[in-house]
């Protein structure tokens, strides 16, 4: 039986109206006045953490807790980015992949290579992160440690590949 989506039950409480999706990758075609890290025709993946790239956390290596996100987004005075009839729509993480086109913050976006075809891309920006964090950073997983993933969706497969950076070179199932 397929799955519901959480907002349509309402198990994640977040502003209606909204555009969800929040993995994305793509090609930029427009850049803002002050916008100097990326120029059109680079290919990128969205992040979820923006951040404003000057706070104390930011400047201490912890983007992802940027104490000033506020800096990140549009001033209340001008129109929003996304709406529908004058009424605004919200941005679901700041992202709102299932946008035909999406307009984010520079600090909301990473580079990448070209040959890097963007469906398979666009799993970094949460998945990929989320799955391979979990091992190297949370779990903090060092070279011979016993690791248990539960669940081989996008997340735990990447988790599997964090297991396999972080030194687990044996794999059970090959035996």
């Amino acid at each position: 039986m397929p799955q519901r989506p959480a907002f349509v039950d309402g198990f994640y409480p977040y502003p209606a109206p909204a555009i969800l999706g929040h993995e994305a990758a793509g090609i930029v075609e427009e850049v803002g006045k002050q916008v100097s890290y990326v120029k059109p025709g680079d290919h990128v993946i969205a992040c979820l953490s923006v951040f404003c790239g000057y706070c104390e956390q930011c400047m201490s290596g912890h983007p992802n807790r940027c104490a000033n996100k506020a800096a990140t987004q549009r001033n209340p005075a001008d129109k929003p980015r996304l709406s529908q009839k004058g009424k605004p729509i919200f941005q679901f993480l700041d992202v709102s992949s299932y946008c035909e086109k999406m307009l984010l913050h520079e600090n909301a976006i990473v580079k990448i290579r070209e040959d890097i075809p963007l469906d398979r891309a666009a799993l970094v920006g949460c998945g990929v992160t989320t799955g391979v964090g979990a091992v190297l950073r949370t779990a903090k997983v060092e070279p011979g440690s016993t690791v248990a993933v539960f669940g081989a969706g996008g997340v735990g497969l990447a988790a599997i590949q964090g297991a396999k950076i972080a030194g687990r070179a044996d794999d059970n199932r090959r035996r």
